[in-house]
């Protein structure tokens, strides 16, 4: 009994647990090269399961559409989107990054209407309001102590760099969908578990575009040394593949199964309560202030959310 339930709670935590330790890795080895590292990982433990599942540790079959519509979407998901969330989280920390990404529901609404020809109810478009007045809510107060003057209690550049994470999500998920499309379309899958690892054999599709996409801004940075490097900070690594193993991985894998036992729109509703479950982390791992508004301000962001599926 509310086995789904259960398992989308997991996946919060889940995915509570890989925006701190990536946090924590990216403030030891920059955005940039966490991105690269994690990425490498994810490919890894995807070959890993599609191997033991399908027999093959690429979807090479996926067909020349597929494969170009999941490129486009790694570099929008993974290279803008991704690079934006981590970079978020040096600025403004994993508790605003993760705060943000609930704008990726509103945007993929918009994407997948323009894109795919998806009806937005009433309901989304209260939901995106409410998103957005959440997410202001928690980052506007008074600019100073006994000033009247109200403003945004966080760097400007750490909360274009968090509306870039959760836009870059929401259309990287639509350009996923059409390229899973084109991989039915092409390569239908034969068995059931071969449908159900469809999302791994994108995923990893997604990554390797996101490595070649930060491996190009890197070399053009000059910073491969910085990357040859980073593998040597156990800490970092360490962390890194703790955040890939309970992101990419058990995440995925567990979002999965969460809508296989309950529906659809309750599991995406709890897989969401990310930016709450955050809260308590954030404060004793990172020592950060959190106020009443900044609560308050996520369970209406987290509203919003849920509004996406009534």
């Amino acid at each position: 009994m509310y086995t789904g339930e259960i398992i989308s709670l997991i996946v919060a935590v889940s995915w509570t647990i890989t925006a701190i330790c990536f946090e924590y890795a990216g403030k030891r080895i920059g955005a940039l090269t966490l991105n690269i590292v994690r990425l490498l990982m994810a490919i890894v433990m995807l070959a890993i399961s599609l191997k033991l599942t399908t027999g093959h540790i690429a979807p090479w079959d996926a067909g020349q559409d597929a494969w170009m519509w999941l490129i486009l979407s790694g570099a929008v998901g993974y290279v803008f989107g991704d690079f934006c969330l981590f970079n978020s989280y040096l600025l403004i920390g994993s508790r605003f990054g993760q705060l943000f990404m609930t704008l990726a529901p509103p945007t993929a609404a918009i994407a997948g209407y323009v894109f795919l020809g998806e009806k937005m109810g009433t309901y989304a478009i209260i939901g995106m309001l409410v998103c957005i007045v959440g997410i202001g809510f928690s980052i506007i107060g008074k600019s100073g102590e006994n000033s009247h003057k109200v403003g945004i209690q966080l760097p400007l550049k750490g909360v274009l760099y968090g509306i870039g994470a959760g836009v870059g999500q929401g259309l990287g998920l639509v350009l996923s969908k059409i390229g899973m499309n084109c991989y039915l379309d092409y390569n239908p899958p034969a068995t059931s578990l071969e449908e159900f690892m469809l999302p791994f054999e994108a995923t990893q599709i997604r990554a390797f575009a996101g490595v070649v996409g930060f491996l190009i801004i890197l070399l053009c940075r000059g910073e491969i040394r910085k990357l040859i490097s980073s593998f040597s900070d156990k800490s970092a690594m360490v962390t890194s593949a703790s955040g890939t193993f309970f992101g990419p991985f058990v995440g995925v894998s567990l979002s999965l199964m969460a809508v296989q036992y309950t529906n659809a729109g309750v599991a995406s509703t709890l897989m969401a309560l990310t930016p709450i479950i955050i809260l308590l982390p954030s404060k004793l791992i990172f020592k950060e202030v959190i106020t009443f508004r900044q609560v308050l301000g996520a369970v209406i962001s987290v509203a919003g959310v849920a509004l996406f599926f009534v």
